[in-house]
């Protein structure tokens, strides 16, 4: 007999664990969440945080999301990536990254009501994990996942006690597998992994020093260190990432995956850091080390049954483009309103299958870009001429010949700042993040055709109120205050909604008769003169897509599941066609 019975029971507490924990306890949904651990992140590792990361924040409210500014490094401090031979020593090149360049910033500004920031895992799990919390969630420490066993019901899962040794069981409706690159869950589900683990090895050095002399008339969060030996293994080369300006700092630097892992000790450390800051004098605090390796691995299948599995346990890859907690959070944004719905008798389980169809995609689609930012570095190697041996001196003379004159010099420097500024698909790549347009049970395109991007598709995002795409973030006002409000405030927050205008208001009407019969929270609001939000400027008339007595179904986590482009004869009938299709009635 189960010990602890609840709905949902979540493994790990990292930012796609403690993000759905916090997402379900909101929503009013009881959960478990449990850690091996006795305490959170203890270092920084994830740490870019995207818009869309920001919006799901957003989403659980404002004072979640002015939480994370406050701990955050803001955008223009994360500044251009620099390339250099050392800190101390001579610059290679830069690139505006981030959303820095003003053309970025403009697309950046438009895109989302929120900001990009640097928000270091040790900061961001805290804040989810205490707001699940404070919100009801059962947390709970020190706590191991040993094995499940689901039935037509629930799923017995037996946890560990890791202070006692004792074992007990947990009742669950459904279980979250978020539990790392290791993930017992998914070993156990017998999720199915494409690619390969272990492609290259890194280690990380998180340690104390003020290098602010080096770095804070030029602030970036990523400094790229281009000495021999950068090329073996790891991310692609050196790295010095800023945690906290100017004196906290990790450094990543690779090692070859086919021999041992090195020791990292404080000796070994603080001549590695020396090396890449250039400074053979530098005191460092060391705070810890580790080693780690690449992987190029996810998962296509992302549930079995009652179990699910995100995050890491899903997809697995470096850090480059700095995807890794951004897509944890939002697959647990995808998963967790689903898991509500059904829980609540508002869905049909089948519901729970577009989970992968909508996700699965997404999982492929980053950790072949991460693991695709890694051999972009090749380009730069090879304008330097550090490609092709270990003869410290042959490379050293080759990264020197950018300074000579002469037509071979001239292109030298032209390969290099090419290869720098292509290098803008790994740190200012826009569109990866933004994109992502959902094709699956829980969205009803009613034949309409997916319209095509027009610019590169990873680089710019391209709004559109295509079913399965993300609602377009534009400004409305309000009417009373004045104060101007994202059309992504209107909508999430656990419920469902309908977008339309002036001479629609028959929608609103229907949606009132629908959530009554169909026990949903289904909210409307009209935009337009005179209404309780008003479109000054026009930006949503533009961006709507639809003429103003037509309408978008909007999905508690901001995609477009349905629109039509004008009033329906029946638009009662419409609404019950299309959520009982949506929620699998």
């Amino acid at each position: 007999m189960a010990e602890i019975t609840t709905d949902v029971l979540i493994i790990g507490t990292g930012p796609a664990g403690s993000a759905t924990s916090a997402l379900l306890s909101s929503y009013g949904v009881e959960n478990m969440v449990v850690n091996r651990y006795r305490w959170l992140a203890n270092t920084p590792r994830a740490h870019i945080t995207n818009q869309r990361t920001m919006e799901v924040l957003r989403d659980l409210g404002h004072e979640v999301e002015a939480e994370a500014y406050m701990h955050a490094t803001e955008q223009d401090l994360m500044g251009e990536n620099v390339f250099c031979e050392s800190l101390a020593g001579e610059e290679i090149g830069r690139m505006k990254s981030w959303g820095k360049h003003p053309f970025s910033r403009a697309e950046h500004q438009l895109a989302s009501p929120c900001h990009m920031n640097d928000l270091p895992q040790t900061f961001m799990e805290p804040i989810l994990f205490s707001t699940a919390c404070k919100r009801g969630a059962q947390g709970r420490m020190s706590t191991e996942y040993l094995s499940h066993v689901q039935d037509a019901e629930g799923v017995t899962t037996t946890l560990r006690d890791r202070l006692s040794g004792r074992e007990f069981e947990v009742r669950s409706k459904y279980l979250v597998g978020a539990d790392g690159g290791n993930s017992l869950v998914a070993e156990h589900i017998d999720a199915p992994i494409e690619g390969k683990m272990g492609v290259g090895g890194s280690m990380n050095i998180l340690f104390k020093a003020d290098l602010s002399k080096y770095v804070a008339h030029r602030p970036s969060v990523l400094y790229w260190v281009m000495q021999p030996g950068a090329d073996v293994g790891g991310i692609g080369m050196g790295l010095v990432r800023m945690i906290r300006p100017w004196d906290e700092w990790l450094i990543v630097w690779g090692y070859d995956i086919n021999e041992p892992a090195p020791e990292v000790d404080e000796a070994f450390a603080t001549s590695v850091a020396r090396q890449l800051v250039g400074d053979p004098e530098l005191e460092i605090e060391l705070l810890s080390a580790n080693t780690w390796t690449v992987n190029d691995a996810y998962a296509t299948n992302m549930q079995k049954g009652r179990v699910f599995i995100m995050g890491d346990a899903a997809h697995r890859h470096p850090p480059s483009n700095g995807l890794g907690s951004n897509t944890s959070i939002q697959d647990s944004f995808n998963l967790a309103w689903k898991l509500a719905a059904v829980v609540k008798g508002q869905a049909g389980e089948a519901l729970l299958d577009s989970y992968t169809e909508e996700r699965a995609p997404v999982a492929k689609q980053i950790v072949t870009r991460a693991n695709q930012s890694i051999g972009e570095f090749g380009p730069i190697f090879e304008a330097l001429g550090m490609t092709g041996g270990d003869d410290h001196d042959v490379i050293k003379a080759n990264m020197d010949a950018r300074c000579d004159t002469g037509e071979a010099a001239e292109k030298q420097r032209a390969a290099i700042r090419d290869a720098i500024a292509f290098k803008k698909y790994e740190f200012d790549a826009h569109g990866v993040e933004m994109n992502q347009r959902y094709k699956s049970g829980a969205i009803v395109t009613d034949g309409q055709m997916e319209p095509a991007f027009e610019l590169d598709a990873e680089l710019h995002y391209q709004p559109t109120t295509w079913p399965g795409a993300r609602l377009p973030h534009v400004w409305v006002f309000d009417h009373d205050t004045g104060a101007q409000v994202s059309t992504l405030d209107l909508c999430g927050n656990g419920a469902f909604t309908i977008l339309t205008g002036i001479g629609g208001e028959a929608w609103c009407a229907a949606a009132e008769k629908v959530a009554g019969d169909m026990g949903l929270a289904l909210n409307c609001h009209v935009i337009g003169p005179r209404q309780k939000y008003v479109d000054h400027v026009g930006d949503w008339a533009r961006a709507s897509e639809i003429s103003d007595t037509g309408c978008l179904l909007v999905r508690p986590d901001h995609h477009v599941a349905w629109r039509i482009d004008e009033m329906a004869d029946d638009p009662q009938g419409e609404l019950t066609r299309v959520l009982t299709t949506i929620l699998a009635r």
